[in-house]
């Protein structure tokens, strides 16, 4: 009698989108794990077999790429370099039977809240007790922690409530338990993350509750900093200002994504908040959190955004001066209120005003850089890059904020320690500095 053998599954995840497709990722590989499954992100060395795609489907070019990828795989599996190919994620929730026809060669396709069927195709169980033992695939010493998934915002050219769902707060003590494995394994930055975080608490405790968790997750022993990431400006609660101001292991540091400026943009875009509001909002911020860095993102290109409209745009970040900004071109996303209206603004103005936005932007980044030397700085190093060890402040987030270089050849820091920095030179986006010892 012949003995079949079973070719066991090397299974590599690939991520495209935001950190919060991360997140989900990584519970991803930690489940599989956990049934004995040899599981990377993103590890071409693996030899798998098995691949699986978490994409994204926030906006055109990110869908474009999450559909390339796809493709690209498929193609791997119909020349037999692969056996299976899943694809989970935003884009597979939003357009799954769309892509089962296009792309057929995909064995399943899964939504943004289907682990469990995902795992079912592994024979492998979803196990609730791992909930907040979560494997991390960035560097061992910051990682990103999810508070809550969905929203409950209607901005109007926004897709992600129908990819995400409704708000829901995850508990505190689940969060404080998630923090303390994260810290037991070298973790020393957790970066919160959700769709809005200033709605974290009010399904759950009926109150807006991040402040918190602040103070519960400050009470983690090896957590160091705790930095926040995408706040809604509406009816913001100003004790979230006082407890970042209060509390010193959170950042001087929020992302609070404006979109516009110009009223009339502002009122067509849902934001429920007017030029004036996010101006008194944007002071009060720097007068109860002196020295904090604000981040936003803009929108150009919404339907109807006049010239005037958007020099009205560039005025206000002239006149706020935000430490760190971002710039989306608007993508014409079905099923989002705005896809009634005609996409009006061509792509080579939002592509241009998207560039003469950034150009201003680079001016004031330049001389908020050059007022730091000769400051010294708390500098959480990540990685060594060719001649350079590369860290960040308190002040910036990974892959989308200013980094600080420190000379290697004379120098030494370990990688995920944090050391005190005498900054001798600036340009647009970095620093360099010297160890200061």
């Amino acid at each position: 009698m012949k003995t079949k053998h079973h070719k066991e599954d090397k299974v590599n995840v690939i991520t495209l989108g935001c950190s919060k497709n991360l997140v989900d990722s990584e519970n991803l590989i930690t489940q599989l794990r956990s049934n004995d499954i040899e599981v990377a992100h993103e590890d071409d060395d693996l030899d798998a077999n098995v691949i699986v795609v978490n994409t994204c489907g926030f906006i055109d070019l990110a869908k474009e790429e999450s559909v390339n990828t796809i493709l690209e795989y498929a193609e791997a599996k119909k020349e037999g370099k692969i056996d299976k190919l899943y694809v989970t994620g935003c884009l597979s929730h939003r357009y799954k039977n769309d892509l089962e026809q296009e792309i057929p060669e995909v064995d399943a396709y899964f939504g943004t809240l289907d682990l469990p069927a995902l795992l079912a195709k592994f024979n492998a169980d979803y196990r609730h007790e791992l909930i907040g033992e979560r494997l991390i695939t960035t560097p061992q010493h910051f990682a990103y922690l999810k508070i809550s998934e969905g929203c409950n915002r209607t901005c109007s050219f926004c897709a992600i409530p129908l990819m995400r769902g409704k708000h829901i707060s995850r508990p505190i003590e689940s969060l404080v338990h998630e923090a303390r494995h994260l810290a037991k394994n070298g973790v020393k930055e957790l970066m919160l993350i959700a769709q809005e975080l200033t709605y974290y608490g009010l399904d759950l405790y009926k109150k807006r509750s991040l402040p918190e968790l602040l103070q519960a997750l400050a009470e983690v022993d090896g957590i160091e900093w705790i930095r926040l990431h995408y706040a809604y400006p509406s009816k913001f609660p100003e004790d979230i200002f006082y407890e970042i101001a209060r509390n010193e292991k959170v950042c001087n540091y929020l992302d609070i994504p404006l979109q516009h400026a110009s009223d009339p943009m502002l009122f067509a875009m849902k934001r429920q908040i007017t030029r004036k509001d996010q101006t008194d909002l944007m002071h009060l911020a720097r007068k109860i959190v002196p020295g904090i860095a604000l981040r936003t993102t803009m929108l150009v290109g919404f339907p109807g955004e006049t010239e005037l409209d958007f020099e009205e745009l560039c005025d206000f970040v002239k006149e706020i001066q935000f430490d760190r900004l971002g710039v989306f071109q608007y993508s014409h996303e079905e099923d989002t209120s705005a896809f009634k209206m005609e996409d009006d603004v061509p792509e080579e103005v939002k592509a241009e005003r998207a560039n003469r936005l950034m150009a201003i932007q680079k001016d004031i980044s330049l001389a908020k850089n050059q007022s730091r030397i000769g400051e010294t700085l708390k500098v959480l190093f990540d990685r060594k890059e060719g001649e350079y060890f590369v860290g960040r402040t308190e002040f910036d987030s990974p892959e989308v904020d200013n980094e600080v270089f420190v000379h290697a050849s004379n120098q030494y820091v370990r990688i995920g320690d944090f050391a005190q920095v005498k900054i001798i030179d600036a340009i647009e986006y970095d620093l360099f500095g010297e160890i200061d010892v």
